[in-house]
């Protein structure tokens, strides 16, 4: 009911702008008066093509119809800020956003290591390879859940859900952060499915995206002990890849990427420690 009142709002507040009734909408769009006064009376339940018809006839995209969070209101203030600027002065504040967040990556990051990337990378065996030849305490973050939650994570995400798994992932992620200026951190692959989540990560945490080819991936799972890939879903390489390419735009987002498709433990060990090295001084 509350998203629904909130696009009745926007509605409302797209047609104020233009300066149009309720029945010029109505004509411009092709939906009855009526249907509009239910919208925009809260109590509608309009499709995405009801309101693309309506976004068209107030020419405006149909974002701007959809109620946004703080953190997306937040962004679309700033957008709208930056289109007030002449073009010529993008690069200027371009280059003043990317100073700032230099210098508040020197103190925040500390010595903290994160490794990102989906199961079967590595993230695990590597992390605690690496932690051991820096000196650094080795943190899985699942195993902090757990702690924190007191059952495994498939307990906790079938008793509670995955927003509740989430929210123990942020809290254990703070935590970790909070208690160590130096550690290596392995994730859970679907931390970049939590946006506030993984963008505190970015900022405390010197990131790497270890990776590898799907198949590999998939190999080194079962290679673990589970079969559930291969044995549950017929497509599991195909929802492997899908995942791969859904994440990947995010898991780029790490100051560095780890590809050990093709090499040996101890041969990804030493790449993943020479590249960490000018974070480690």
């Amino acid at each position: 009911m509350a998203f629904a009142e909130a696009v009745g709002r926007l509605v409302r507040r797209g047609r104020a702008r233009r300066g149009i009734t309720r029945r010029q909408l109505a004509a411009d769009s092709g939906i009855s008066e009526r249907y509009l006064a239910q919208i925009e009376g809260g109590y509608g339940n309009p499709s995405l093509t009801v309101l693309k018809a309506v976004a068209d006839a107030l020419e405006s995209p149909i974002t701007e119809l959809l109620p946004l969070d703080d953190r997306h209101e937040r962004l679309s203030r700033i957008v709208e800020l930056v289109n007030r600027l002449a073009p010529s002065e993008w690069p200027a504040l371009e280059g003043l956003i990317e100073n700032r967040i230099l210098q508040s990556a020197k103190s925040d990051r500390a010595n903290r290591i994160a490794l990102v990337g989906l199961r079967g990378a590595g993230k695990s065996t590597l992390g605690k390879m690496l932690a051991q030849r820096l000196g650094y305490p080795f943190v899985e973050l699942n195993r902090v859940v757990e702690q924190e939650y007191g059952a495994n994570i498939s307990m906790l995400i079938e008793m509670s859900g995955v927003s509740t798994f989430r929210r123990y992932e942020r809290a254990s992620l703070e935590k970790v952060i909070g208690n160590n200026d130096k550690v290596v951190i392995a994730t859970a692959g679907g931390i970049v499915s939590s946006p506030d989540t993984y963008a505190l990560l970015l900022r405390r945490a010197h990131a790497v995206w270890v990776k590898a080819q799907p198949q590999e991936h998939m190999s080194r799972v079962m290679a673990q002990g589970d079969m559930r890939p291969m044995s549950e879903n017929r497509e599991a390489m195909a929802d492997l890849v899908a995942i791969l390419e859904a994440r990947s735009q995010d898991y780029a987002q790490a100051e560095a990427q780890l590809d050990t498709s093709g090499l040996t433990v101890e041969q990804s060990a030493d790449r993943l420690f020479r590249l960490v090295q000018e974070w480690t001084k």
